[in-house]
């Protein structure tokens, strides 16, 4: 044990002997007790010379001892970030707080009490104090208050455009967002407009094809019905009701073949799909089986069936074939007249003027409008009777295929 021992004064201050590494006495040392073995003691002439004071020696850390100190550091690095949020849409079970279960970093007593102090920031005291204290930075109704760190942060704090607008300023908003009355009658007329098409569109649509599928229905079934009536022997007078078929019509160069009815009536005959008869009042004419006389038939060009769409297509030498219950009879289409009035009646006369034809005869005349899709002019072709052909004896050879 090494006794205390006093100060000497030298030339420099008072010092303890042991700043130079030399004991205050000689005398204490034994003989021989000297780094060079000589008489340390007073009086001996001789002083002893100090020992070198050695390097404190530190020992290196193992490989453990420094990756758990990395580790610490590590830890109190995250522990200063902010959590990172991780949330989901899934559930999830909510981990543990870090650093012990009250979140401040201390383990919870069996009391409740926390062994470490609060977080940084949070006010002391009970759940009251906290209340009082968000209250306090949050302001009365959970806004920001004035002088709070929330509402000096500018990424928090609400800006000046998204203030609650006054009474006034929403009006003028609302009354800037209503459309002008210039808006409001531009888009009626639009709206009127886009109406009005679809109700040409749909009205077009039912004219061009519904009248035509209909018509062809109506027309095939009344051909139908007369060839049954024929084929039964069911026998018709010679005088026809308006609107009641008599005779089929055929015209192979154009595919045509439809029924024949009294009356030239747009709504019991015409919009039907089938020709019809001028049998009435001053339009009389005469019947296929007349020994002299002009055979006159109107028909649609367009919409309702149109039979007689592409007669302009007829040309000289053309077949025209009238199939009755007992015979037929076979035109020969002649010539024509391309436009005329429509009430140009004289064609329908028995020998029609413009016709070519010189003297009384046995002719057909078919009338339609034109141009197509109007009903301004009229269309005629006329044709005279080259053959009358009993049924018994079969179809004649313009029937025949």
């Amino acid at each position: 044990m090494t006794a205390l021992r006093p100060e000497r004064e030298d030339s420099y201050g008072t010092a303890p002997y042991e700043s130079f590494g030399v004991d205050a006495y000689a005398g204490e040392q034994p003989p021989g007790a000297g780094p060079y073995g000589g008489d340390p003691r007073p009086g001996t002439g001789r002083r002893r010379k100090a020992a070198p004071v050695a390097e404190p020696t530190v020992a290196e850390p193992t490989v453990a001892e420094a990756r758990v100190a990395e580790a610490r550091v590590g830890e109190a690095f995250t522990q200063q970030l902010p959590p990172i949020d991780e949330e989901t849409v899934a559930l999830r079970i909510p981990e543990p707080p870090p650093g012990g279960a009250d979140g401040f970093g201390g383990a919870t007593s069996a009391s409740g009490a926390t062994s470490a102090s609060p977080a940084p920031g949070t006010p002391a005291g009970g759940r009251a104090a906290r209340r009082k204290a968000a209250k306090g930075r949050h302001g009365r109704h959970g806004g920001f208050a004035a002088g709070s760190l929330d509402a000096a942060d500018p990424a928090i704090a609400p800006s000046q455009d998204e203030r609650p607008l006054s009474r006034v300023e929403a009006r003028r908003q609302a009354k800037a967002r209503k459309p002008s009355a210039a808006v409001v009658a531009s888009r009626a007329v639009g709206e009127v407009f886009i109406t009005t098409g679809v109700l040409m569109l749909l009205f077009v649509s039912y004219q061009l094809w519904w009248t035509n599928v209909r018509a062809h229905a109506q027309a095939s079934k009344e051909a139908n019905s007369l060839q049954d009536d024929w084929a039964n022997g069911k026998r018709n007078p010679g005088a026809f009701s308006p609107g009641q078929g008599f005779a089929i019509l055929h015209i192979p160069k154009l595919d045509v073949v439809v029924p024949i009815a009294e009356g030239v009536s747009n709504k019991k005959v015409l919009d039907k799909g089938m020709v019809g008869h001028y049998g009435e009042g001053a339009l009389k004419t005469a019947m296929p089986e007349d020994k002299s006389g002009n055979f006159g038939l109107a028909g649609h060009r367009n919409t309702h069936g149109e039979p007689f769409r592409y007669i302009n297509r007829l040309t000289a030498g053309d077949d025209i074939v009238v199939e009755t219950q007992d015979e037929y009879f076979v035109y020969k289409m002649t010539s024509s007249l391309p436009v005329t009035s429509p009430s140009n009646t004289s064609v329908l006369d028995a020998v029609p003027p413009q016709s070519g034809f010189t003297g009384p005869g046995r002719y057909i005349t078919l009338t339609t409008c034109t141009p197509e899709f109007t009903s301004k002019y009229r269309l005629i072709v006329w044709g005279k009777m080259v053959e009358e052909r009993p049924r018994s004896k079969g179809k004649p050879d313009a029937l025949v295929e």
